[in-house]
């Protein structure tokens, strides 16, 4: 803001904008500086998750695109962009964006998106592998598009039918969520193990990680429906809420990539994916003596 006119400069609200050019161009650079192998090997990744369908999905392809539906706050940021540059609104610091029925619409389009990849994904892996599992996993992130299309409809509405209807489908998707995090991908809790309500094998020695880390799952899957809860905390409003609550979700993404992937090794070694040696059936000392 000038301090003598009391107005913002145009210049100012450019510089976000400068921000997001500059990404995109060392992510495109094409000379071999700024880890360009690591760069085009996430270009390529994030290409299988646009044509999910289209390509055989592996390890890098699925775990992208979860990581991808922590970030639908990102995403909608992104549309606001487009908006508030295109049509010009930076240069008078208007929100015209907002009031827009064209900018609503793609509201829900743009929130959906990483969990319509992941999608089409399951179902790709449905189709090829024959895996049931595959499809309860799409079932999963179907909810989750409901989930969030409903709570965007009452965040632009705010009416008491789509706040009750926002409330259920936002609950169904955090249960199957949650279970899903904890049971499927994490292999935990399960009553049969000697680590009692873990697993059979663990990589951190202390078991109270693992505890803590289920519960914060929980707390923090919990966090998104503040977003339809008529709850004030800390007397937040709307925007600080939901950069909060999108930032714990960051984290609870974090948290669990390293459960997911502990779980993944520790498979693909059950599996022999992932090992140092494999034992094979050969006896050597018997076929020696049998020779004597």
């Amino acid at each position: 803001m000038d301090p003598i006119t009391k107005d913002y400069k145009a210049i100012t609200e450019l510089l976000p904008l400068g921000l997001i050019l500059l990404v995109i161009v060392i992510m495109f650079c094409p000379f071999n500086i700024i880890y360009r192998s690591s760069r085009f090997f996430l270009l390529i990744c994030l290409f299988h998750c646009f044509f999910a369908p289209l390509y055989k999905v592996t390890l890098y392809d699925f775990f992208l695109a979860d990581q991808l539906t922590s970030q639908a706050q990102a995403f909608r940021s992104l549309e606001f962009y487009i908006c508030y540059y295109c049509w010009g609104d930076f240069k008078l610091r208007k929100h015209s964006c907002k009031t827009s029925d064209v900018f609503n619409t793609f509201s829900f389009i743009v929130a959906v998106i990483p969990y319509w990849w992941r999608l089409l994904q399951c179902l790709r892996r449905l189709y090829k592998e024959k895996d049931a599992k595959q499809g309860f996993n799409g079932l999963k992130y179907f909810s989750t598009i409901l989930a969030v299309s409903t709570r965007t409809a009452y965040t632009l509405n705010r009416g008491v039918v789509w706040k009750y209807i926002a409330w259920i489908a936002s609950a169904v998707a955090t249960i199957f969520g949650t279970y899903w995090d904890i049971v499927i991908d994490w292999g935990l809790l399960r009553c049969n193990s000697k680590n009692y309500l873990l697993r059979e094998k663990l990589l951190i020695p202390h078991k109270s990680v693992y505890f803590v880390a289920m519960v914060l799952n929980v707390f923090l899957r919990l966090a998104w429906m503040q977003t339809v809860m008529s709850v004030t905390i800390f007397s937040l409003n709307g925007q600080t809420l939901i950069a909060t609550v999108a930032a714990l979700e960051i984290i609870r993404r974090g948290i669990w990539n390293f459960f997911r992937l502990e779980n993944e090794h520790l498979n693909n070694v059950g599996k022999y994916r992932a090992f140092k040696s494999v034992p094979l059936p050969f006896n050597y000392d018997d076929d020696e003596d049998k020779e004597e």
